[in-house]
């Protein structure tokens, strides 16, 4: 009785095939889009990453500007009525207009004589204090600069609920990136020798500079 011999290319593929033509297809799908949507964002994030690793190279002269006013007597008087509340709509227009700044969001900080409001941005700071008894105001702005701006959106510094947001939708695209790289380097490491090494180089390499380099 004859009996079909396999041939090892055969069984090899069958091994290989661990995964259903349609599960392979997802697996395309979701990865090439997750990664469409990393795009952008991942290439900025590697660059920042790169100007955060070195900011104590990076030397940048910060602009400050000053400027003052004096808000008209009803103003002051009406600011003062609405402590330690938010600032009535009325002063607070007069503020924003002024300094071409807007005031709403911002959490402004009361004293017996004094409104102080910070004002943090990206890649700046910010303040604007004003006198409760003479109505003197004084508005102070920091620009530091195109990197800083760049790395406190890295961070999520000052940048508010919008970005905090794509940060978390853009990290969960870039889990599902590397999942799904992850599974199609399974289905064609068989072709690849050289495939699981260099993931397990990936792993190893930073946990030995973790052990051994850091202090």
């Amino acid at each position: 009785m004859n009996h079909a011999v396999k041939h090892p290319t055969v069984a090899r593929s069958k091994r290989r095939q661990r995964f259903s033509p349609f599960w392979m297809r997802q697996f395309h799908t979701w990865h090439w889009m997750s990664s469409a949507i990393c795009l952008v964002g991942m290439v900025l994030f590697a660059i920042t990453g790169i100007t955060l690793n070195h900011a104590g190279s990076i030397e940048t002269d910060p602009a400050v500007e000053t400027r003052e006013a004096t808000l008209p007597r009803d103003l002051v008087s009406e600011l003062r009525a609405s402590s330690p509340g938010e600032p009535a709509e009325a002063p607070k227009e007069w503020l924003e207009s002024e300094f071409d700044i807007k005031l709403d969001g911002r959490a402004p900080e009361w004293s017996e004589d004094e409104l102080y409001v910070p004002l943090p941005r990206p890649g700046g700071d910010g303040w604007i204090a004003v006198d409760l008894v003479s109505g003197e105001a004084m508005f102070e702005d920091t620009n530091r600069g195109a990197i800083a701006y760049l790395n406190d959106l890295h961070k999520g510094r000052d940048t508010g609920a919008a970005w905090s947001w794509f940060i978390d939708i853009f990290a969960a695209a870039c889990v599902v990136f590397c999942l799904t790289g992850l599974l199609l380097l399974q289905v064609h490491a068989g072709k690849r020798p050289s495939t699981w090494p260099i993931v397990g180089a990936g792993f190893v390499i930073p946990l030995l500079l973790i052990i051994f380099l850091m202090h």
